[in-house]
């Protein structure tokens, strides 16, 4: 047998992951101690592996997370009264094959955005494709669109986008033209898709950031009704960070 043709074959039909683990075992002294079974099941967990892996790098890239972020680093300190056991729930990604939405508050730099990079983080372990934008440039995009006739696409991208996080919201009043935008996008993800938005305004308020207010009620109706709530408190992480330096 050729080693080396299979090698350059499996190069050629790119299934890496099977060419290393192949290359490996052929290498190796203990390569007799596999049977066959144990073999090829070693070879497809290494290729399956590895395909894998390259998915996730490439759904991280594509979302273009403000920050790396886990649920291991998370701080569950009293005085954020974060509800861990939410948290927990919530990294099965189970929200997401529901289409559940979720909402997180907080004051500037409580970690509202950590928190939903994180979840976003998990939704990409689940092999689900996540997109990570601010507010004001999500709506700087779609008025691009809009003026430049490439909206509909924009939408389309964003429709087959399985998790939305829109970060920072409320910092800038939407106008009438925004209030449109959005509700396309809300309409299209209610019950479909899911979305994250953080803001440092409590949910109540949220109306008022609407130059429009039969949209705001619309809009609102379809991303309050069954969403999670996640209020975080306490004083600022980036404050308490830069104190243990």
């Amino acid at each position: 047998m050729n080693i080396n043709a299979t090698l350059e074959k499996l190069n050629a039909m790119r299934l890496s992951g099977f060419e290393r683990a192949y290359r490996e075992i052929t290498e190796s002294p203990q390569q007799d101690k596999y049977t066959i079974h144990e073999l090829i099941a070693h070879l497809v967990d290494a290729e399956y592996n590895d395909k894998y892996n390259k998915k996730l790098c490439r759904l991280i890239k594509l979302a273009r997370f403000k920050q790396q972020a886990s649920f291991e680093q998370l701080n569950y300190h009293q005085s954020r009264e974060l509800d861990k056991n939410l948290l927990l729930q919530l990294q099965s990604c189970d929200w997401i094959k529901k289409s559940r939405d979720i909402l997180i508050t907080g004051s500037t730099g409580a970690g509202k955005s950590f928190i939903a990079c994180a979840l976003g983080f998990h939704a990409c372990v689940n092999e689900y494709k996540v997109m990570y934008v601010t507010a004001g440039k999500l709506f700087d995009r779609l008025v691009y669109a809009k003026a430049d006739g490439t909206y509909f696409k924009l939408i389309d991208s964003i429709a087959r986008t399985k998790l939305l996080i829109i970060d920072d919201f409320g910092l800038k009043k939407v106008d009438n033209k925004q209030c449109n935008m959005f509700l396309d996008i809300i309409d299209d993800r209610h019950g479909n898709l899911s979305t994250i938005i953080t803001s440092q305004l409590p949910v109540k308020t949220w109306y008022d950031c609407f130059a429009e207010p039969t949209i705001a009620d619309a809009i609102l109706d379809r991303l309050t009704n069954g969403s999670y709530r996640i209020d975080v408190k306490g004083p600022s992480m980036r404050k308490i960070l830069k104190k243990s330096e």
